[in-house]
């Protein structure tokens, strides 16, 4: 491709707008939410293995589901229970769809924020079924390994580990124990969903 070939492809894409690259920066911002809440974004943002930052926006973005959980403030009185002062990353895109969400439908900035992490905690329940299951699993699978151990000690015993049984056995086996170890890595990470 010629130098003018390639300045012809550039300009012939769209360009990104001055406007929409600093919708991305980031910036602090800083709410009263419960303890909960704050446990919830920790507990999602490390089990989902994404930012906090990244999940903040996800939930204030969805501009949908932020207007229904508005007009629902708007039809109730917001009583904060103990809060605590928390101060998150998120974009600025993210934080200028909060504060017109507040305004146009009067809801209290916290209690939108608050609301809308709430979303994350059913999310939370199943994901901490789920790991009680890999759990049983990984028991399962240790067993599994221990039998496995068994047999492959009895292919060498009485074929010996030159024997082509064996060979297949023996990789079997390291490829059971590769799966085990990175299972148990993943079950041993999601150990903090336990407590929420």
């Amino acid at each position: 491709m010629t130098d003018e070939s390639k300045k012809e492809f550039m300009f012939s894409m769209e360009l990104p707008s001055p406007k929409d690259l600093r919708g991305r920066q980031s910036v602090r911002a800083t709410f009263r939410l419960s303890a909960k809440a704050i446990e919830a974004m920790s507990i999602a943002a490390v089990h989902l293995g994404i930012k906090q930052k990244s999940l903040f926006d996800h939930l204030i973005e969805d501009t949908k589901t932020l207007e229904i959980i508005a007009r629902e403030l708007q039809s109730e009185t917001y009583e904060p229970a103990s809060r605590i002062q928390k101060t998150y990353v998120l974009s600025r895109k993210t934080l200028s769809y909060l504060e017109s969400a507040c305004k146009r439908f009067e809801a209290p900035r916290d209690a939108l924020v608050e609301l809308s992490i709430q979303r994350l905690i059913p999310l939370i329940e199943k994901e901490k079924q789920k790991h009680r299951r890999r759990k049983e699993l990984l028991k399962k699978m240790h067993k599994l390994m221990v039998d496995g151990s068994r047999i492959l000690e009895e292919a060498d015993a009485y074929l010996g580990n030159e024997d082509p049984v064996y060979d297949r056995l023996e990789h079997a086996m390291q490829t059971l124990l590769g799966a085990y170890d990175t299972i148990k890595s993943f079950v041993e990470k999601g150990e903090v969903i336990e407590d929420f």
